[in-house]
């Protein structure tokens, strides 16, 4: 039923921009007749409109990979910079969430770290809606900032760094085995504002599995028990995910190399100080309006990596 839902759209989306083509067509038919110079503005409002919805509509078709239609789930941890590297997390936490609303997705909260001082040691948020691991599969990596940071009172500027770590939210029950002995779960008391008994019982779960050293938490559900579910949830699906990769390349194309968080490895660049830029190291897309980016006008670089894995 999801998948025939995502046809229907796709489908719908196809016939309102057919029927936005005809009626620019009218538009510039009218203009002729009736020599009407004034319906020049709106003509090319319109079509800048359509021009932008197609050109997305098309990108639609290289979302191709197994899991792109998928709901993501995104982790960003803050890496090399202290409390300026949290403060960064916590940028790209609202810039994602930014993003998420303009596409009219939902986001979720499953697990949150705060820095001691401010922003975010770690956070890992659920983005649901249509192709949302397809196109924030663009964003695993490594985030650099450069500017002078609110928190240096030598007025310096600075770089920190968060990575981003994108992996699909697999719904359906994977035939995964996990034995008992690989895995560890812990329990710890959630944070955060929370409702009337988060906080006060130790609810979060965190599951290490020792084999392949993945740890993934939850604590947005109300009790242990589903917190633990949603937790083995997305331990099976890294594993069975891993179960499936063939090679290091594949891995790769799926989960993102794992590099570390600092100098050198960074994909993307938000340059704040002494001059404005965000530029993906990847496809050389850039833009000057760093602000744009960082509330959630990041479709520019997802567009440009699309092209661009689909050309490699």
């Amino acid at each position: 039923m999801k998948e025939l839902k995502s046809l229907q759209s796709v489908v719908e989306g196809y016939k309102k921009l057919e029927q936005r083509f005809e009626d620019i067509e009218t538009l510039i038919e009218m203009g002729y007749e009736e020599e009407d110079e004034s319906l020049i503005g709106e003509v090319q409002e319109e079509l800048d409109s359509f021009i932008k919805d197609f050109v997305n509509m098309r990108l639609t078709t290289l979302l191709s990979g197994e899991y792109d239609k998928d709901n993501a789930i995104l982790t960003l941890h803050a890496g090399a910079g202290g409390t300026e590297s949290c403060d960064w997390a916590g940028m790209l936490c609202r810039m994602y969430q930014r993003w998420a609303d303009k596409r009219g997705f939902t986001v979720s909260v499953l697990d949150s770290l705060d820095g001691d001082e401010a922003g975010i040691k770690s956070i890992t948020l659920q983005i649901n809606g249509d192709n949302a691991y397809g196109y924030l599969k663009s964003e695993k990596g490594v985030h650099r900032l450069v500017r002078i940071s609110p928190f240096n009172a030598a007025g310096k500027r600075q770089t920190s760094f968060v990575s981003c770590d994108v992996m699909p939210d697999i719904e359906e029950d994977l035939d995964i085995e996990i034995a008992d002995e690989d895995i560890r779960i812990d329990t710890y008391r959630s944070s955060g504002a929370g409702g009337q008994h988060i906080n006060k019982t130790s609810s979060a779960i965190r599951i290490t599995h020792y084999p392949t050293g993945i740890v993934v938490q939850c604590q947005n559900e109300r009790s242990q028990h589903m917190n633990k579910d949603k937790a083995m949830q997305m331990l099976k699906a890294k594993l069975y995910i891993l179960k499936q990769e063939e090679n290091q390349a594949l891995q790769n194309d799926i989960r993102g190399d794992v590099t570390e968080i600092g100098w050198g490895n960074q994909i993307r660049s938000y340059v704040m100080q002494p001059y404005t830029m965000v530029k993906d190291h990847r496809t050389n897309e850039e833009t000057g309006n760093v602000n744009a980016v960082l509330d959630g006008d990041i479709d520019i670089f997802i567009n440009a990596y699309l092209k661009w894995i689909n050309t490699k």
